[in-house]
């Protein structure tokens, strides 16, 4: 059982901030995040997936128009 928390800024998907209790949970959890927002990012056609870690366990994946449409780039906050 995961206890990833997985909470969306608005009813239209464009970010979802993730917080995992073990590093057993982050893959599939960021795998089902970037699921989601694939179908949110198709629908908008102008933009790629971002994943943000910020800290361990803490993620945030999110459409982003400076990712090209199609893709998926990964960043580790300063």
């Amino acid at each position: 059982m995961s206890s990833a928390t997985m909470e969306s800024q608005t009813t239209d998907i464009r970010s979802i901030h993730l917080t995992f209790a073990t590093a057993e949970e982050v893959h599939d959890g960021l795998d089902n995040a970037v699921k989601e927002l694939i179908e949110a990012a198709v629908e908008d056609g102008n933009c790629g997936i971002r994943v943000t870690r910020h800290e361990p366990g803490a993620f945030t994946v999110a459409l982003d128009e400076s990712v090209p449409f199609g893709e998926t780039y990964e960043d580790i906050a300063a």
